[in-house]
């Protein structure tokens, strides 16, 4: 398997048989079955790194994407999202025309609100397989931002170019947020919800709690269902209105109460039996959910 990094947009393009950037630091691209794609389009499998982020929109017709050891089901009108270093697996990939690729470095943001807002996108570190699938509706209007975004860039640079195009990404980061959460709502499971499946793993992780075996944590539990664990997060907070941890939090409060009212063993030794490594921080975290603190809920039942 060979790795490549890209450390510039320029060296990027220029592997992949692309027009040098306009911007060393920004660059937006078509890419067609006749592109050269020297990299991506090879029988052997590559994975690939970068130091930027990058915005596409991929209609793939042959050819595998691999995060780990999950394979990306390729659908058209399929959006990724990649953030420095993050790394990706392509084996013999070919793509339709129209697929369409921005590529934003870090400095070209920088100082800018969007720098900001980017992080707290987390579909940025989401692992390509749990990437944006569209509706006809939604590629319209996504196309319609990435044509504005397009002119802006081949226009004639002035004063006015970089915001504009800064605020048509941020209209674009928007939208796409906005898109993903409707996929976490309609998205089907091959079995069940996310939840589901989510909640029958944090209930064996629970009952498996022991010396040697601690909480189980929001990565444990996203690596077992596949996921990267933000968007397992990510997923539930639109399911459920609760995130991962809040509901490992709230079973283990709940455990606690059992525990509590059905034995007489210290509250030190039932953090201990939780899996908590200190007891303080079990108090803490129960006081703050309940209102209580573990002695005085023992004792308000009585």
């Amino acid at each position: 398997m060979e790795k490549i990094h890209f450390s510039s947009i320029a060296q990027h393009n220029e592997a992949l048989g692309f027009p040098n950037p306009e911007h060393p630091l920004f660059c937006v691209l078509h890419t067609t079955s006749d592109s050269t794609q020297s990299i991506l389009s090879c029988d052997n499998e590559s994975v690939i790194s970068t130091d930027f982020y990058s915005i596409s929109i991929k209609n793939i017709i042959s050819g595998e994407i691999f995060y780990g050891r999950t394979k990306y089901d390729c659908q058209n009108g399929t959006m990724i999202f990649t953030e420095p270093k993050q790394e990706i697996s392509t084996k013999g990939v070919k793509v339709k025309s129209e697929g369409r690729i921005i590529i934003i470095h870090p400095d070209f943001i920088r100082g800018h609100a969007i720098y900001e807002q980017m992080k707290k996108y987390h579909f940025f570190s989401y692992a390509v397989h749990e990437a944006l699938h569209l509706s006809p509706k939604e590629e319209t209007q996504i196309n319609g931002l990435f044509d504005s975004i397009e002119t802006e860039y081949h226009n004639n640079q002035d004063e006015f170019t970089k915001d504009l195009i800064l605020d048509l990404l941020t209209t674009l980061l928007r939208y796409s947020n906005r898109f993903y959460h409707r996929q976490f709502l309609t998205r089907k499971e091959s079995e069940s919800s996310l939840f589901s499946r989510f909640h029958d793993e944090l209930t064996v992780g629970l009952r498996s709690i022991d010396i040697e075996n601690a909480i189980p944590s929001v990565e444990e539990i996203a690596n077992k269902l596949h996921v990267t664990s933000r968007y397992l997060s990510d997923a539930l907070k639109t399911e459920t209105g609760k995130t991962a941890k809040e509901w490992i939090h709230l079973e283990l409060i709940e455990s606690a109460k059992n525990l509590l009212l059905a034995s007489d063993a210290s509250v030190a030794e039932i953090a201990y039996q939780l899996g908590f490594e200190y007891p303080n921080y079990f108090a803490r975290l129960f006081k703050k959910k309940v209102g209580l603190t573990p002695s005085q809920y023992r004792q308000s039942t009585h």
